[in-house]
């Protein structure tokens, strides 16, 4: 389908002309937009499609836009990447879907589409805290299952809400309260004439 006639951001818009938000060439990948109610079924196509067939999804990453651009971002605050390869058309395709809400960010599972996508989405559950509907097993895969928060939004604390330590009397791990006392740190910077002159 994508022949020397007809690019990639052709084929797509002829495509998925009412179901993309948007079609860009970024860092010289073609970057589509994809509406959340649509995702499924447009994932689907880019996978099955003659033409296309994105049959290996490389990589899946959450993403919180809440200060993106030193607070110029006007959008949804929560998306979902997906990057996206075509083996038999050696083409790469990256695919952004955002949250609808910000409270509340949940997105449909694309386990169906790429089974690969599995430990991806329970990574940004984990670490954003996105909900995949229709996962087959969502649930903590890097913190430990008493964590509270999710540590890559960024008004998550850098010193996070509590920390855990064994404890010898109890003879268990316990957690408790975070004991570092914040502060701010400046880095000193060195300048010497001669560094790194023999």
């Amino acid at each position: 389908m994508t022949s020397d006639k007809k690019s990639l951001s052709e084929v797509l818009t002829e495509l998925f002309a009412e179901q993309l938000v948007s079609v860009k060439q970024i860092l010289g990948e073609v970057t589509i937009v994809v509406r959340a109610a649509e995702m499924l079924e447009v994932m689907r196509r880019l996978h099955d499609t003659q033409g296309l067939r994105f049959t290996q999804l490389t990589d899946l990453c959450g993403v919180d836009y809440s200060e993106y651009g030193d607070g110029a971002w006007q959008g949804k605050r929560f998306a979902v990447v997906y990057q996206l390869l075509s083996v038999v058309e050696n083409q790469r395709l990256r695919v952004r879907v955002f949250a609808e809400e910000d409270d509340f960010p949940v997105l449909t599972s694309v386990v169906d589409v790429w089974a690969g996508a599995n430990w991806y989405e329970r990574e940004a559950f984990d670490l954003y805290g996105l909900v995949f509907s229709g996962h087959p097993d969502l649930r903590r895969i890097l913190t430990d299952y008493g964590f509270v928060g999710s540590p890559f939004r960024k008004d998550f604390p850098l010193s996070g809400h509590v920390e855990m330590r064994y404890d010898p009397e109890q003879q268990r791990v316990v957690y408790q309260p975070v004991t570092v006392e914040p502060r701010e740190v400046t880095p000193r910077i060195v300048r010497e004439e001669n560094y790194g002159c023999n």
